[in-house]
């Protein structure tokens, strides 16, 4: 399947592919949005993918984003910004 292809090929090119997916998917949004559901389809089929391979469960990434509700963004991004 493509699908294990993709495993079989490494996290680099499932990354790819999940970056080619959202420059295509950016170009439905700015260009054309009769295609932009299955473009956005197929990047989140590469995201799964790619998460699938990092060994991380979708529930992990719903908490992550649970944790965020009433935080404002900029303070968000400053607070991982402090972590490094």
């Amino acid at each position: 399947s493509y699908t294990a292809k993709l495993f079989s090929e490494g996290r680099g090119r499932i990354a790819q592919k999940l970056g080619e997916e959202a420059i295509e998917t950016v170009i439905a949004a700015v260009k054309d949005s009769s295609g932009l559901a299955g473009e956005s389809a197929d990047l989140l089929y590469h995201l799964l993918v790619l998460w699938a391979d990092a060994g991380l469960a979708p529930a992990e990434v719903w908490a992550a984003l649970e944790a965020r509700i009433g935080v404002s963004g900029i303070a968000e991004k400053a607070a991982r910004s402090n972590k490094g």
